[in-house]
């Protein structure tokens, strides 16, 4: 049977306490008769092979199996190399100072535009947001840690749970499993 390659983003792995060796994580991974597991640093990057049609079918799967070998949910964000690929490439703040940060928070589904504009309506005057598909991007022209913003905020305005990527290693996951051709 042909399969696909998929990148999981998880959330709570290796944040608040919950700590997972990568390759505990793959072992995980691998137990689900997922095939060429890898993992990416140390942030909860899943790269692996499956013969899945349904992916959210598989995200679920995935998030059960977690819960029941951690201990704790872990929220599963589905992508194929491809669609990193347009998450990396897509520029929502072309002309962002580059002391700034641009971090990708993955979601389930697409927000509404309802919820886009409560998202947008956040911005700070060092934090500024823009939903696109099924991600999130978060312009912070700070520090992190020192943003007024949080992920807990960004999370409770979209009613759903995020995982955020600084926007470099999301680009070295495009580039090493989407290289340009």
């Amino acid at each position: 049977m042909p399969t696909r390659k998929f990148i999981a983003f998880l959330r709570a792995i290796n944040v608040g306490g919950h700590t997972v060796k990568m390759d505990r994580l793959r072992d995980l991974f691998e137990a689900l008769k997922l095939g060429n597991v890898e993992t990416f640093i140390a942030s909860g990057n899943v790269i692996f092979d499956s013969p899945a049609k349904d992916e959210r079918k598989l995200e679920l799967q995935i998030e059960s199996h977690l819960k029941e070998s951690l201990g704790y949910a872990v929220t599963t964000f589905l992508r194929t190399p491809a669609e990193v690929a347009h998450a990396a490439a897509f520029q929502p703040f072309p002309e962002a100072p580059e002391d700034s940060t641009l971090y990708v928070g993955f979601l389930a589904a697409a927000p509404s535009v309802e919820v886009q504009a409560k998202v947008a309506g956040c911005r700070t005057p060092v934090d500024e947001f823009h939903v696109h598909e099924r991600e999130v991007y978060w312009l912070c022209h700070t520090r992190f840690s020192e943003s007024p913003f949080s992920g807990a905020k960004l999370e409770k305005a979209l009613g759903m749970p995020t995982t955020l990527r600084n926007l470099t290693t999301v680009r070295k996951l495009a580039a090493k499993y989407f290289p340009a051709s």
